[in-house]
């Protein structure tokens, strides 16, 4: 991820409502498959800044990982002391160690998610939980997916698969960003045609348009409330993907 990600990471991750509306899906998501466990040993790879960890205290104690050093001082700098650099394809972890990773949109950056997954895996105990969050749809890739350094975006059958055949069984496999996706489908659109035809030497990213207070509040509430939903059904599209999957028991 290139500077300008990382400073609107660190500016809006709590204020936001694109951050605050999956941050309370994934949470309740995972609260669903997790129940009151609160002893759990996590690792939350490709922690960036650490936006995640304090919800993750929620289970237990969780320990990052990061492929950058300057995300992993910033993470640091806000009080995360369990953080190692190092890369998501090879954990540096013992086999059967973990009981939680968490992967909130990070493997859509990995040259080779595959075996990425296939560490995940080896690196879990048996019953452990895996979560993954990733964005949709590889016709949206735009400038957006560039800055961030993205090398793909999903469909819920590519991940599906390629996480049932790193040996984890399906839990949850559900779209998100549902409601709100009639009116981001046409924006992305338009904007990458506007970024072909008008193209800027400042680069944009899908964060660098912040809206007021009350709007920002509206679309964070219609996001997260999504949640409610996913308690009981998948979602057959959307803007962002999430599986959670767990490793069989012996």
């Amino acid at each position: 991820m290139d500077d300008l990600a990382t400073e609107q990471f660190l500016l809006l991750e709590r204020t936001h409502w694109w951050f605050e509306g999956r941050r309370r899906i994934f949470f309740s998501v995972l609260r669903q498959i997790l129940g009151d466990r609160k002893d759990l040993k996590i690792l939350d790879v490709g922690c960036g800044v650490g936006g995640m960890m304090e919800e993750l205290r929620e289970f237990g104690s969780p320990a990052g990982l990061e492929l950058s050093a300057s995300m992993i001082r910033r993470a640091r700098d806000r009080g995360f002391a369990k953080l190692t650099v190092g890369s998501a394809e090879t954990l540096p972890v013992k086999p059967e160690s973990l009981q939680l990773i968490t992967a909130f949109d990070c493997v859509e950056h990995l040259d080779k998610d595959q075996e990425a997954l296939h560490g995940f895996y080896r690196a879990m105990e048996p019953g452990g939980h895996l979560f993954l969050s990733v964005p949709a749809y590889q016709f949206l890739y735009a400038e957006n997916d560039r800055i961030a350094q993205h090398k793909r975006r999903y469909t819920r059958g590519l991940l599906v698969n390629r996480v049932q055949e790193a040996g984890f069984e399906i839990v949850k496999a559900s779209y998100v960003n549902l409601i709100l996706f009639p009116l981001i489908l046409p924006a992305v659109l338009l904007l990458k045609l506007k970024q072909r035809l008008f193209p800027k030497e400042t680069p944009e990213t899908n964060l660098s348009y912040v809206p007021k207070a009350w709007i920002n509040q509206t679309l964070a509430g219609i996001f997260g409330g999504e949640r409610h939903l996913l308690r009981h059904v998948s979602f057959p599209l959307g803007h962002s993907l999430i599986v959670a999957a767990r490793k069989p028991d012996r």
